[in-house]
């Protein structure tokens, strides 16, 4: 029960107002959603560990419901708040580290996938060569 609201006031309900911004092509609905979004994904990554750590506490899951539903208010305006007063600012601060990093990652990865690739090919000449030899 509790996974299914979070799911509607988190993410489907949400999603369809986002829609809506994008196809009225309404600016301040559209940049209100993507702030929304920002701290949404911040949410959903901050929860993965406070599931594991907290999840004990008494209300835990209701307070998650009313926090989601805090954030996605119109009249509380809860991920504008949180965005423009720490993750608007933090991310400004960090942006050429974030943006090196992901550089960085992009690069280890596509040399990982590279290396990947040839583990396989030579795994599957060993195994011919093997096939063949046998």
């Amino acid at each position: 029960f509790l996974f299914s609201n979070r799911l509607v006031f988190g993410m489907l309900y949400p999603a369809y107002y986002s829609y809506k911004a994008v196809k009225t092509k309404n600016v301040k609905e559209y940049v209100r959603w993507m702030m929304y979004w920002i701290v949404f994904a911040l949410y959903t990554v901050t929860e993965t560990v406070t599931d594991l750590t907290v999840s004990w506490f008494p209300l835990y899951y209701e307070l998650k419901i009313a926090f989601v539903i805090w954030l996605l208010s119109p009249y509380t305006r809860g991920a504008s708040l949180i965005y423009r007063k720490f993750l608007h600012p933090l991310l400004s601060s960090k942006e050429r580290e974030i943006d090196e990093y992901i550089v960085q990652a992009k690069e280890r990865g596509y040399e990982t996938m590279v290396n990947f690739g040839r583990q396989g090919l030579n795994l599957a000449a060993t195994a011919a060569v093997t096939a063949a030899v046998k």
